[in-house]
């Protein structure tokens, strides 16, 4: 098991990695959080009850141990659920050295993280993501968060976690298309400030999204973990270069927003065809060359991801997505902050016009 520390200013916390690893949560609890006399892990049916089993087991039979099943999917990251768990936890008389699991993909994460945060004005909270966008991206540097009707992560937080353990194992019964999706944020590191890790994912891709070796997924795992902390250290509350992380998410959140958060698309389906847009935005404002933008449409190409992002935007739906964005946190009067690329392993934050960035897009 490898062990991984995140420097913040708010908190020092470490993430553990491994195979089979889901065992030892009980002894890293007992070390770490010794204080813990109650037990509230939050999860959804899907994940395999086997996962859920193993992490019971671990901890002492002194400790009082409940688990809380959501449904799964974006929706659930909604004020209901987080009103349901805060009422569990007062009702069980949860206190502030008491703890949260969140056994789960990104969703299960950032509405039990939103919790933790704010239950008693902060409670124990541990991320054991079992998808690999969460164990990647949403599961480490404390955001949390729900969404409204308006759009995507609304409201939140910044909190971080006591510690991340990451199961790679789990990765194994993880379906084919979200494995894509966590595929997605790793792609999105390389892009905006590792030119050598991109080299790297052209050369070992197949053997991530087809084969699914756990020895090449690790590094990259490990990798992608590093690139975020990097940031997170730097800059904890998104005040600055933090930002550069949501390099191809504000037209993803508009995807995700305008599809009601359904099954038609995902978030790390969103995201993938969202960074081709910023791709091209960057393009146009030339910012990036045609070289790295048909390296990354090559890239695209021979892993099969989605890159025809005209299939979402076109002229009759572009004033609805221009609407949504403008719901987005980053937009400020008539312009919003756009991640775009100056070239493969360096993004920028641009001030750019709405209408002027998008409308070019469309044939």
């Amino acid at each position: 098991m490898i062990t991984f520390t995140v420097n913040t200013k708010s908190k020092k916390y470490p993430i553990f990695i491994g195979k089979g690893v889901l065992q030892n949560i009980g002894k890293i609890q007992k070390k770490r959080l010794p204080n813990v006399k109650r037990i509230l892990l939050v999860s959804t049916k899907k994940i395999p009850q086997i996962y859920k089993l193993i992490i019971k087991k671990s901890f002492s039979k002194n400790l009082n141990f409940t688990i809380l099943n959501i449904n799964d999917g974006e929706k659930s990251k909604h004020i209901n659920n987080t009103i349901k768990i805060t009422d569990y936890l007062s009702k069980n008389n949860f206190t502030r050295d008491d703890l949260i699991i969140s056994l789960g993909g990104g969703v299960v994460g950032d509405l039990s993280g939103f919790v933790s945060s704010i239950f008693k004005r902060g409670i124990r909270f541990i991320q054991v993501p079992t998808s690999l966008l969460a164990q990647v991206d949403s599961s480490i540097g404390g955001k949390t968060g729900i969404n409204n009707k308006y759009g995507k992560n609304l409201i939140g937080t910044f909190s971080q976690p006591d510690f991340v353990l990451i199961d790679l194992s789990t990765l194994t019964t993880l379906p084919s298309r979200e494995f894509v999706s966590g595929f997605a944020e790793i792609l999105k590191y390389s892009l905006i400030m590792n030119s050598k890790f991109f080299a790297w994912l052209e050369k070992n891709s197949h053997q991530i999204l087809k084969e699914r070796n756990l020895s090449i997924i690790q590094k990259a795992v490990l990798e992608s973990c590093n690139c975020k902390s990097i940031i997170v250290k730097k800059d904890e509350n998104e005040k600055n270069i933090r930002a550069i992380l949501n390099f191809g998410h504000t037209f993803a959140h508009a995807l995700e927003t305008k599809f009601n958060y359904s099954s038609k698309i995902n978030h790390g389906e969103a995201v993938l065809i969202g960074m081709i847009v910023a791709c091209k935005i960057s393009l146009n404002y030339k910012l990036l060359s045609f070289k790295d933008f048909n390296r990354v449409i090559n890239f695209y190409k021979a892993n099969n991801l989605n890159y025809k992002y005209n299939n979402f935007l076109n002229k009759k739906n572009i004033g609805t997505f221009l609407k949504i964005m403008k719901k987005d946190k980053k937009f400020k009067g008539n312009e919003i902050n756009l991640i775009l690329l100056k070239n493969i392993g360096k993004a920028v934050i641009k001030k750019t016009d709405l209408n002027k960035s998008f409308f070019p897009l469309i044939k």
